[in-house]
C-alpha cells in the first residue's frame, strides 16, 4: 500500500478537529450510497451518446435561434412527454421511460438510455432516436453529427444554454485550466455505464476501467478537428480533459493502489471545490468551498451526494453504477460496438481475470504516461510496456470471447478499425486531405 493510499484509506484524520465535525458521518453516508448500487443483475449497460447539431454548412446551431435546439426539443416532446424546465420556463430536456434527452452546455443533444440487457435493443433505441432527430432537422436545414469535437467552431464562440449550473461551471473552469471552455462547449462523448455485484467487484472494475481508459480513448478516437482546424495530435479528448481541472479530472488519487476503498473515494469527493452550492434564493450559487466544508456541520442527503458525485469528471466515475467516460461521440454502429467491448470485458469472469493479470502493476503514473504516448503516436505507441496495437487486439479478443455468440457481431465495426490500426478521426483526416 502506498502512502497516498494509506492516507486516503483513513479519511477524516484531522478534519473533524479542523472544523468538519460531520465528516465521518458524511463519509459513512457516501459509502452507503455507493453500496446501494450493488445488484445481482448481470450484463446491463447504460449508454449516453452526445450529438452535435449543425447547419448544413457545419455552423453551430444554438439553443435560442429560430429552429435552434430549444425548437428541436419541442418537436421531440410529443414522443418524450416528460419535460424538464428551468425557473424561467426554458425547456432543457424531455424524457420517456428508459430514455432521457438532455442538453450539454453548448446545446449538444444527449440521449441517455437503458439499462439494456441486450445490445440489439440498444442499437434499435439509438437508431430510432437518430432517425427521429434527422426527420426534425433536415426540413429546417440542420444536421446531426456524432463527433468528439465540433467540426467548425471555436468553443468560446458558442452560446451556452440558459442553465444556471452551466453558467457557474463555465466561470469555474475558465480559472482552472486552459481547456475548460473547450470541454464544456466543444466536446461530445460516448459513455457506457456498468453495474457491480459487491464492493470488491466495484473496486476491481473501477481499477480496471481506469487502467483501460487510455486504450478506450485510442480505439474510440473521433476528433479530427479541434477549434476549427485539423488537429495536431491524436486523442484530442484526452488532452482536453488533462488541461481542464486537476481537482476533478483524470485518475482518482490512489484508485490503482491495493489499499484503495470506498471510504477513500468518499474522502476524495469531500475534499474538492463544490463549484455549485445549494442556495435558497437562487437554488444554486457559485462556491469554491469543498463539499466537506459545505456540509461540515451535518450529514448530506442522498440528493446532495448525487449532486456531488456528478460534479467530478474523471476518466471513470462512481455513482450507484460505474461510468466509463473516455470515448468520443461515435456513430451509432461504433457506439454500440464500444458498448459490446465494455460488456465483453467487464461482465465475463474470464475477461476480468485476464485484465487483472495484464494490469496488475499499472499505477496512476503509468496511466498518464500511456495517455502521452498515445497522443503522440497512436497505435505505434508503447503502453504499459507493450505495443498499443497488441493491447487493442487483446481487448477485442477478450471481449469477443466474453460475449454471447449472438452478440459478438456487434463488435465488428470497432474490431475492423483495430485490425486496420485505424481510428475514425484518422480516417476523416485523410479524407479531408
Amino acid at each position: 500500500m502506498t502512502d497516498q493510499a494509506s492516507a486516503a484509506g483513513v479519511p477524516g484524520a484531522g478534519h473533524a478537529r479542523g472544523g468538519q465535525p460531520a465528516r465521518e458521518s458524511n463519509i459513512d453516508t457516501i459509502v452507503a450510497y455507493f453500496e446501494s448500487g450493488i445488484t445481482q443483475d448481470s450484463g446491463r449497460l447504460g449508454i449516453e451518446l452526445e450529438h452535435t447539431i449543425v447547419h448544413d454548412d457545419l455552423r453551430p446551431v444554438s439553443y435560442s435561434e429560430p429552429f435552434g435546439v430549444a425548437w428541436v426539443l419541442r418537436q421531440l416532446q410529443p414522443h418524450y412527454p416528460q419535460a424538464t424546465r428551468d425557473a424561467e420556463g426554458d425547456l432543457l430536456g424531455v424524457a420517456r421511460p428508459g430514455e432521457a434527452v438532455t442538453l450539454e452546455p453548448a446545446a449538444q443533444l444527449e440521449l441517455s438510455a437503458g439499462p439494456f440487457s441486450r445490445l440489439a435493443d440498444a442499437r434499435e433505441c439509438f437508431d430510432a432516436f437518430e432517425r427521429m432527430l434527422e426527420g426534425v432537422l433536415e426540413p429546417a436545414g440542420g444536421r446531426v453529427l456524432t463527433l468528439g469535437y465540433h467540426p467548425s467552431a471555436r468553443a468560446a464562440d458558442m452560446e451556452l444554454i440558459p442553465k444556471r449550473r452551466y453558467r457557474f461551471m463555465d466561470l469555474y473552469f475558465r480559472g482552472k485550466g486552459a481547456f475548460g471552455t473547450c470541454m464544456m462547449r466543444g466536446s461530445a462523448s460516448t459513455q457506457v455505464s456498468i453495474d457491480y455485484s459487491s464492493v470488491p467487484d466495484c473496486l476491481r472494475k473501477l481499477r480496471l476501467a481506469f487502467g483501460l481508459a487510455p486504450l478506450f480513448s485510442l480505439v474510440c478516437d473521433n476528433s479530427p478537428v479541434f477549434e476549427g482546424a485539423p488537429r495536431t495530435h491524436e486523442l484530442v479528448r484526452t488532452e482536453i480533459w488533462q488541461r481542464c481541472d486537476p481537482d476533478r479530472c483524470g485518475v482518482v488519487p490512489g484508485v490503482m493502489d491495493p489499499g484503495f476503498n470506498l471510504r477513500s473515494y468518499a474522502a476524495y469527493l469531500l475534499d474538492a471545490p463544490a463549484i455549485l452550492a445549494p442556495c435558497k434564493k437562487e437554488q444554486w450559487c457559485y462556491s469554491e468551498r469543498t463539499f466537506g466544508e459545505l456540509y461540515a456541520e451535518r450529514t448530506m442527503t442522498r440528493a446532495e451526494i448525487e449532486h456531488a458525485a456528478s460534479m467530478f469528471f474523471t476518466d471513470v466515475r462512481l455513482k450507484t453504477y460505474i461510468e466509463i467516460r473516455p470515448a468520443d461521440a461515435l456513430p451509432v454502429p461504433y457506439a454500440i460496438a464500444y458498448a459490446a467491448l465494455v460488456k465483453g470485458l467487464f461482465y465475463h469472469p474470464g475477461s476480468l481475470d485476464a485484465l487483472d493479470a495484464l494490469l496488475a502493476e499499472v499505477r496512476a503514473g503509468d496511466i498518464e504516461e500511456a495517455k502521452a504516448a498515445l497522443m503522440a503516436e497512436g497505435y505505434r505507441a508503447e503502453v504499459y510496456g507493450r505495443p498499443a496495437a497488441a493491447w487493442a487486439d487483446d481487448l477485442v479478443a477478450l471481449a469477443r470471447a466474453g460475449l454471447a455468440e449472438d452478440e459478438r457481431s456487434f463488435l465488428d465495426p470497432l474490431a475492423g478499425l483495430v485490425a486496420a490500426r485505424e481510428t475514425l478521426a484518422g480516417r476523416a483526416g485523410r479524407a479531408r486531405a
